[in-house]
């Protein structure tokens, strides 16, 4: 990898199908009674949030993306990565915080160790391996 790469790890945007058909099963409803349009709001939120929420790992830094807005954490701040039962990763700050990597998975590791520049060991690129990690 090159020294600019930046790998994006987001939810697939074909999970806005699904908010579409939440629109197409919505309108009867909607439309049953006056002021129930605002229930249109929903499927809104929900397609807001699948097109917000990512992580983009650069060799400088790692920026967290939410609805209500972003951390950029450079790699100097992280002291680990930490894995839950449900494959789910979390970057562990010195000072021991924890934050939440959206749509970031165990499957992802090889990609950050590769994109981190050296930062984050690549002893669990292959496969079978558990990662290493803090926590």
């Amino acid at each position: 990898m090159t020294d600019s790469a930046r790998v994006t790890i987001r939810l697939p945007l074909t999970a806005l199908l699904g908010v579409f058909g939440l629109v197409v099963c919505m309108t009867p409803v909607a439309f049953g009674a006056p002021g129930l349009q605002v229930l249109y709001l929903v499927p809104l939120s929900l397609g807001f949030w699948v097109v917000r929420n990512r992580t983009v790992v650069g060799p400088d830094a790692v920026v967290v993306h939410r609805v209500w807005g972003s951390q950029r954490m450079p790699w100097s701040e992280l002291s680990g990565l930490r894995v839950d039962d449900q494959s789910r990763i979390w970057a562990v700050l010195q000072g021991g915080d924890e934050v939440g990597l959206p749509a970031v998975r165990a499957r992802h590791l090889p990609v950050l160790a590769a994109v981190s520049g050296g930062r984050l060991p690549a002893t669990f690129s292959d496969a079978g391996e558990q990662p290493t990690t803090r926590g």
